[in-house]
């Protein structure tokens, strides 16, 4: 196969691979060996690969990996190795790969146990975020690179989370087009504790359906089995028992592949796609049913199908059936909120309104509120400013669909406030804007982006 350089370095045909996009352009070798796995998983769905092990461990596989781990930068796990201390280190990065190629093709790796810290919620309360280290996120990025296509091959078009060329707004619009075409009844199904709760005994029986390379399965049965090391506890690290630790590299993908058989499900014979003309919208363990009518068919065999039959947890209080044919019904779903509103211009038909919901604004304005408090009084005004700007733009960015102008001016009246609080107390003394001067133009002179 010839060098035929496309701009994403894919030299995929557009009717066969999907538009894989990458945070970092991959090198040649290590893209043509993607396209080469995916394309032949497409070919033949059968088909179950036994020899991946010695791809995982080349070189080029390796080092891309690492350059993948060092753009994404992060934490350090249990070791306490930072990124600048393996770049700055005797031989660098360089030595650090070879020494994991050895250990890979040795067959003597095993990883290290996994830092577990909380992080806030969104939606309020912690959750568990498990941080390996470097050397093990190198190793399950290779790992990714490698298995990625085969199992991106058998993926469904309804799921779109953590999947390379997908994003939120994609899902966000085949929800919005859904609605639009009738389906206006809809089960908002939430998992509790997803990442934590996936069983390992049928994780692995998901994951053989298309690798039976024993050195992979094993990779992939140590990571799930690797010790869990808690920041704040203390004491022995403890052996994972279920779950993929949410923060792995590799995590995401083993979520998807385990999944992925809901879909399946989902769409055959016996499922809603078929029987009811249901359709499914999922970004990892966030799952919408949309239907014309949800009957208890419907949902009992949703929830029989994750429970008994996957051996998930589906939480009966934060799971509900959401009816948008009913006026001031509403569906939250990925920081957004879908409901009918009247016609903003008096007509008598309702529109689809699709715009951020209470829950991010109210996280936005407390975001905010964190970047403009007393400890915040040390910063130079311009590059308070400029952190601002960086924060609501980038919330912008994602939050820009549909109808936010209305979100859009309480974001822009909340850091106004917010900024003119933060001034008057860093001079102790009444803050004003220059004399003949709004404070909305004052703040706009001095550098602040309004959306």
């Amino acid at each position: 196969m010839g060098k035929n350089h496309t701009t994403d370095n894919w030299l995929f045909k557009p009717d066969e691979v999907p538009e894989w996009g990458e945070r970092r352009r991959l090198p040649w070798k290590v893209s043509s060996l993607r396209q080469k796995l995916y394309q032949k998983a497409k070919r033949e769905p059968r088909f179950r690969f036994y020899a991946l092990y010695d791809r995982i461990h080349r070189k080029d596989v390796l080092m891309a990996a690492w350059e993948q781990v060092r753009h994404n930068d992060g934490a350090p796990g249990v070791d306490g190795v930072t990124i600048d201390q393996i770049v700055n280190s005797e031989g660098g990065p360089e030595r650090i790969v070879e020494q994991l190629r050895e250990e890979l093709r040795n067959k003597t790796y095993k990883p290290q146990a996994v830092l577990r810290v909380m992080t806030k919620k969104p939606g309020g309360g912690q959750r568990p975020l498990g941080i390996p280290t470097i050397k093990d996120r190198v190793v399950q990025t290779a790992t990714v690179f490698v298995l990625e296509p085969v199992f991106e091959a058998d993926f469904h078009d309804c799921s779109y989370g953590f999947r390379p060329g997908r994003s939120a707004h994609q899902a966000l619009e085949e929800v919005r087009s859904h609605i639009k075409a009738g389906f206006r009844e809809i089960y908002d199904v939430d998992l509790k504790g997803y990442f934590d709760s996936i069983p390992h005994d049928k994780l692995m029986k998901a994951v053989k359906m298309r690798i039976v390379d024993r050195s992979v399965l094993k990779l992939i049965h140590m990571w799930l089995q690797a010790p869990i090391a808690d920041e704040k506890k203390g004491g022995p690290p403890r052996r994972n028992k279920k779950g993929t630790p949410q923060g792995g590299v590799i995590s995401p993908l083993l979520a998807n592949i385990f999944l992925h058989w809901f879909d399946t499900y989902f769409h055959g014979p016996d499922g809603p796609a078929t029987k009811a003309n249901a359709k499914l919208v999922g970004y990892a363990d966030d799952l919408v049913v949309l239907a014309r009518y949800q009957g208890d068919q419907i949902l009992s065999w949703v929830n029989r199908t994750l429970e008994s039959r996957m051996g998930l947890v589906v939480n009966r209080v934060k799971t509900s059936v959401v009816n948008l044919k009913k006026e001031k019904e509403s569906l939250d779903y990925l920081g957004y909120t879908f409901r009918y509103d009247k016609d903003r211009h008096g007509r008598a038909h309702r529109y689809l309104n699709m715009c951020p919901s209470k829950k991010a604004l109210k996280r936005e304005k407390e975001r905010l509120r964190d970047m403009t408090n007393k400890r915040m009084c040390f910063k130079p005004i311009p590059a308070l400013i400029q952190t601002l700007n960086r924060q609501i733009k980038g919330w912008a960015n994602y939050f820009g669909q549909g109808y936010p102008r209305k979100a859009f001016r309480e974001v822009n009246r909340c850091v106004r406030i917010r900024l003119a609080r933060h001034l008057k107390r860093r001079s102790q003394r009444r803050f004003r804007p220059p004399k003949g001067v709004t404070l909305y133009r004052h703040f706009a002179n001095i550098g602040l982006a309004y959306l």
